[in-house]
């Protein structure tokens, strides 16, 4: 579906769908975490769920998805590999840089995702969307400067992360519009072609055989059990609106709803995990990111609804 024709309310439910999956996932992810440190394992299995999953769907005819094409899967393994670096890099900063910290690194990505657009898209962005996006970058950097720890290497992967993850959206938007592909097809594709990095990394890693001893003793845990399923199907489920809310939307709109959820995440972190201490530059910085955010919804609703209205 084409971006200027998609009805405005399938565009914000979109947003919102990717938005609620991701802030579920963050915590579920953490119970499963806490109890089950093998994260690279973890992200392997999701990955082979997902592709199982499409493959059963499409062969009884539940969803409409094409067939495996080689050239196809040739013009996808860069968004492949740039997924995969994005997720090494990430898992490997969280070793030196703390989780707050480590989310406002992260919130830099739609900043980087509107200057990589100056080099591969045509036209401009509004006024509205560069200084709503710019407000959003401030405030991760005010709420910075409350909660610094310094770590060269940590923070240096973490940007690296950035950086994959920037490209990794934007090729999943281009992708998306130019080959035609549907959110079920790109999804399937990375999957796929994420499983042979994945398995030679916890090979690498040493995760494997132990992760999967661990998992095997876990499992007589009703607890950990359901967990270790929800995660599953929450990979698939934020896969699927990830993609979605790309497509539909842009990679811009992707990463800001990120953005939103760091914020909900962090908010609901204060009073379910605790161990986070609250002072003026944290709040000031959080609050003036969310202005940014809404700021840029409104402003891309807005520019939808001005689309739509255009006969053509």
């Amino acid at each position: 579906m084409d971006k200027d024709t998609t009805p405005p309310y399938l565009s914000l439910f979109a947003a919102l769908s990717y938005g609620t999956a991701s802030m579920a996932m963050v915590f579920i992810n953490k119970a499963v975490v806490m109890e089950y440190a093998y994260s690279m394992t973890l992200l392997t299995l999701q990955q082979l769920a997902t592709a199982l999953l499409i493959h059963f769907g499409r062969v009884m005819g539940w969803t409409r998805a094409k067939a495996l094409n080689v050239d196809t899967a040739k013009k996808l393994v860069l968004v492949s590999l740039f997924y995969n670096a994005n997720v090494a890099f990430a898992l490997a900063s969280l070793k030196g840089v703390n989780i707050p910290m480590y989310i406002a690194i992260k919130r830099l990505t739609p900043l980087a995702v509107l200057i990589a657009g100056l080099f591969y898209k045509k036209g401009k962005h509004s006024k509205q969307v560069i200084l709503s996006v710019s407000l959003t970058a401030a405030g991760v950097m005010i709420a910075a400067l409350g909660d610094f720890s310094f770590d060269l290497p940590g923070y240096t992967m973490a940007l690296i992360s950035v950086f994959f993850q920037t490209m990794y959206l934007v090729l999943v938007e281009r992708s998306g519009a130019e080959d035609g592909l549907s959110s079920i097809e790109i999804m399937f594709y990375n999957s796929l072609l994420s499983l042979p990095f994945l398995v030679f990394l916890i090979i690498v890693t040493g995760e494997f055989p132990s992760s999967l001893s661990l998992l095997y003793a876990k499992s007589a845990s009703v607890y950990f059990f359901v967990m270790f399923i929800l995660s599953l199907v929450m990979g698939i489920i934020l896969n699927y609106t990830m993609f979605l809310c790309t497509i539909v939307n842009s990679a811009l709109t992707t990463t800001i709803v990120g953005v939103l959820k760091g914020v909900g995440s962090t908010t609901l972190g204060f009073f379910l995990l605790g161990g986070v201490q609250v002072h003026f530059l944290n709040v000031s910085g959080l609050v003036i990111n969310t202005l940014g955010g809404l700021w840029y919804s409104l402003a891309k609703y807005q520019e939808k609804l001005k689309r739509t209205a255009i006969p053509r």
